[in-house]
């Protein structure tokens, strides 16, 4: 082969050059292996950059062209609703409100998300999917140290949040929302780019944790979903002059939030990010230090020698591969919708003094229980959606690793492995919304001690299953068709959630804002459901899944 290096006659090439590899100790090549992730990421890098500069760019001048000081004045009153800080953040600066701040306050962690879900997917499908594919291996055949892959790819993620940094700071500057400091614009696009950093600490953890890259990416995923929550909680607390504002300074969006651009203009939470992320990076190394090429530091059980029947089939392999994280989910959104729930009570009780510009968003003072309901419904609505589109992503994990191609090469058809994968994932997303709104219906019956909200509340969840299932097909189609592009869900997925949570805020024409999947059930019980809009949803997700279906029957397997 050209690639075998060729024996020295002397017997010393070969001891000259493992002293070679071995000069530059565990970070040998890294430099080259940068070079080369820079030149695969040929597109996804400027995309996910300049797409998360481009939304920013959107927000800043929707906002700056359409919010005068009569609106800007109106949504002052989101600060005392704590509603709006499960949503957006602590509101620093409403009091005194700008166009820039409110975008700061609102939007900014949106940015945060989409900068953590940029750094946790490039550096699992640098390190983990290179070892499940086998092509980490004939990497490090090379003159490559242990840790390079793991160090290059970390470089790789930090110049793309410096970029979306700088390139954020630039845009926020000299938008129309006209925020006048250069500082504070600058303090903006770091505390995007600082959650960014963080989650990729948190990555290079979980991806030594197990030996698939799905494990990896859900278990980051699970954290960013549940950092976004506890800094939710604590946001709200203080809204409400609660003692649990201290959760925000648990959460590394809390950190960013706290810097408070425009406002306070406070750097130093940017210094708990960046040693959250040094030591993240440095459990990271210590890891894989301590776990072999393709293996996880969680060991795999010892399976049965003989299948039970239950598993003889694709069905019930899909269900085993996905049911530890849709455990972990289904808990996690338990959990919280009996947290969020028992925020009712104290909401109720403060409608009457809270502004008219937050009762018609809930219905008034008399639907605010019923508004709070159904507006969370289409909030965990989006969470699970989140989860649908990781597990349509673990389709392709399972073939680039070639165990679909073993599985296929059984009695399994090609339709019948990817419907089943499907249907697993869309009864999951199903079984993630009811359980949220179990949680959120035992929350709110339990704070008011009105059981009669248990029944309205967890159909008002379920109901919005068509609406995640829309985006599961669209992930299928990608994935038959292009599996490269399966990744563009996450933009339109992006696109739905920012509409839905903030069209009205931006005064979008209700042509714009019908573009999104979440905005057409309808928010029950403040909203009767839209029958004809879950069977329409429905009915796309099934094309889309049997697009998906046809394009990978007629496709070669990655590891064919």
């Amino acid at each position: 082969m050209s690639g075998a290096p060729a024996a020295a006659p002397s017997g010393r090439a070969g001891p000259a050059h493992r002293g070679t590899a071995s000069s530059g100790g565990s970070l040998t090549g890294t430099g080259s292996l940068l070079r080369f992730m820079l030149r695969r990421d040929r597109i996804w890098l400027p995309a996910w950059v300049l797409g998360m500069t481009a939304m920013l760019a959107y927000f800043a001048s929707a906002l700056g062209l359409v919010l005068d000081e009569e609106s800007l004045a109106s949504f002052a009153v989101f600060a005392t609703n704590p509603v709006m800080a499960l949503v957006g953040g602590p509101a620093y600066g409403f009091d005194d409100i700008t166009a820039a701040r409110f975008l700061v306050g609102m939007y900014g962690a949106y940015l945060m998300i989409g900068a953590a879900l940029m750094s946790i997917m490039t550096v699992s499908r640098h390190t983990r999917v290179e070892e499940q594919s086998g092509r980490a291996e004939l990497v490090r055949a090379s003159v490559v140290g242990r840790h390079a892959p793991l160090a290059a790819v970390l470089l790789l993620v930090t110049l793309m949040n410096l970029l979306t940094a700088g390139l954020m700071t630039a845009v926020f500057y000299a938008s129309p929302t006209e925020p006048g400091s250069l500082g504070s614009s600058l303090l903006f696009g770091c505390s995007v780019g600082a959650a960014g950093l963080v989650f990729a600490g948190i990555a290079a953890v979980t991806v030594q944790l197990s030996p698939y890259s799905r494990a990896a990416s859900g278990g980051a995923g699970a954290v960013l979903a549940a950092s976004f929550a506890v800094r939710g909680l604590g946001d709200m607390s203080a809204v409400q002059g609660g003692e649990l504002d201290w959760l925000s300074w648990l959460s590394p969006f809390g950190w960013s939030q706290q810097t408070a651009p425009l406002v306070l203009d406070r750097w130093w939470p940017l210094a708990i990010s960046l040693a959250a992320t040094a030591l993240l990076l440095l459990a990271g190394f210590a890891l894989q230090s301590r776990r072999d090429l393709a293996a996880g530091i969680l060991p795999d059980r010892l399976g049965s020698a003989a299948a039970p029947r239950w598993l003889r089939g694709s069905f019930s392999l899909a269900f085993r591969l996905q049911r530890a994280g849709l455990a972990w989910w289904s808990f996690a959104l338990l959990a919280g919708g009996v947290v969020f729930g028992a925020f009712l009570q104290p909401m109720a009780e403060n409608a009457e003094g809270m502004p008219a510009e937050i009762l018609a968003v809930f219905g008034g003072s008399g639907g605010m229980v019923d508004g709070y309901l159904g507006f969370m419904g289409v909030y965990f609505a989006i969470i699970a959606a989140v989860c649908a589109i990781l597990s349509a992503q673990g389709l392709r994990g399972e073939e680039q690793s070639a165990r679909a191609e073993s599985v296929l090469a059984a009695a399994v058809s090609r339709s019948g492995w990817i419907l089943s994968w499907a249907a697993v994932s869309a009864l999951g997303s199903l079984c993630l919304l009811a359980a949220a709104g179990l949680g959120e219906g035992l929350g709110a019956a339990l704070s008011t001690g009105d059981w009669g909200l248990l029944g309205p509340t967890l159909l008002g969840h379920v109901a919005h299953a068509p609406a995640v299932w829309s985006l599961l097909g669209l992930a299928l189609a990608l994935y038959g068709i292009a599996p490269r592009l399966i990744g563009l869900t996450w933009a339109v997925f992006a696109y739905g959630a920012v509409l839905s949570l903030f069209g009205d805020m931006m005064e979008l024409d209700d042509a714009v804002l019908g573009t999104s999947v979440f905005r057409h059930i309808g928010q029950y019980p403040a909203e009767d459901v839209s029958w004809a809009a879950v069977g329409v949803l429905a009915g796309i997700a099934l094309l889309l899944a049997g697009v998906g279906v046809g394009g990978f029957r007629r496709r070669d397997l990655a590891g064919a």
